[in-house]
């Protein structure tokens, strides 16, 4: 029985669930949308939820609550600069859970968990970020294993 039940325990202990939502949080304001269990899902529509209605409030108590919460900078900042304005007039209600259908190894029910605003990226769009993230890749530095090599 569920009765006078406050939280859905995720068969998890305190820290590793409070880990586990702030992980997802993250990963949803940063992505818009992502792929979870349905019940993550709509544990983590609790969460994401009352972090919106903060980040509309605009206030310094506001961020310093989103920050001891959710410790990560760019997080908060696109909470409070970001999602809080673009929900501004709307008085709640801003994510939606999307049934997939089943897992193919255990059959966990799964679902996509997005802002209800989200635009699917066009393909010119993806296209765009496939050559930067390769552009970035070749950039990036390279340790010189050669150099041991030569000594």
């Amino acid at each position: 029985m569920r009765h006078k039940a406050a939280t859905t325990h995720l068969g998890r202990s305190t820290k590793a669930r409070r880990g586990l939502l702030r992980n997802l949080v993250n990963s949803l304001v940063e992505h818009g949308r992502i792929t979870t269990t349905v019940t993550k899902a709509k544990e983590l529509r609790r969460h994401v939820e009352r972090a919106v209605t903060l980040g509309k409030k605009g206030t310094l108590h506001a961020r310093r609550v989103l920050l001891s919460r959710y410790p990560k900078p760019s997080t908060v900042e696109a909470l409070m600069k970001d999602i809080g304005p673009r929900f501004k007039t709307r008085p709640g209600g801003y994510t939606r859970v999307i049934k997939l259908g089943t897992r193919k190894g255990d059959c966990a029910e799964m679902a996509f968990i997005e802002w209800v605003d989200y635009q699917l990226p066009t393909k010119a769009e993806a296209a765009t970020d496939k050559k930067a993230k390769t552009a970035k890749k070749a950039a990036a530095p390279k340790k010189a294993k050669t150099a041991k090599k030569a000594e």
